[in-house]
């Protein structure tokens, strides 16, 4: 299988994480692990900002829904039933589109995760280890998930970390969450 010239590119940097020392598995894992943390970092990176990037325009859809929501509710209260009807449908509406642009920002979270996975396949296709009692084996994909899902406690448990030490000593919270 031929790599795509990214890949071609990518891959001196990138196997460097498989070749820190003589033991083979032990390279595996640490590459792997390498490339679950880049994946995770990269994800965060361009999730934030496509966030940064719309914020405009989820601050106009998220107005947009509560303003509806609003004229419904007052609608209702006074009994006017087809401008509640009216005035829902374009809450309903308006919550929908900030739902999906919620969803599409997501989107830009995993396709790091992609990228590594597909770099990998070229790399590691048809590699097998043996799970430890059982009588099956996983490939680099079964690897990568539970390092990736790791490399993710350990980031969320690390910035914690931070802002409870900042808190104590007193310092602005300068690490910027993304939900």
């Amino acid at each position: 299988m031929d790599m795509p010239p990214l890949f071609l590119w990518l891959d001196p940097y990138l196997i460097w994480f498989f070749r820190l020392t003589d033991h083979a598995g032990l390279n595996f894992f640490l590459g792997t692990a390498a490339m679950a943390g880049l994946a995770l970092i990269m994800g965060k990176l361009s999730s934030a900002l496509i966030v940064a990037g719309s914020r405009r325009h989820t601050q106009e859809l998220t107005d947009k829904a509560k303003k509806y929501q609003d004229l419904s509710i007052q609608a209702l209260e006074v009994g006017d039933r087809q401008a509640y009807e009216a005035a829902n449908k374009m809450a309903n509406e308006a919550f929908g589109k900030s739902f999906f642009l919620g969803v599409a920002q997501s989107a830009g979270f995993f396709w790091p995760i992609g990228l590594v996975l597909a770099w990998m396949q070229y790399r590691f296709f048809g590699i097998a280890f043996p799970v430890p009692g059982l009588d099956w084996s996983v490939n680099f994909i079964g690897v990568f998930i539970p390092l990736y899902i790791l490399c993710w406690v350990l980031l969320s448990r690390g910035k914690r970390f931070i802002r409870t030490r900042q808190d104590l000593a007193g310092v602005p919270n300068t690490l910027t969450t993304y939900k």
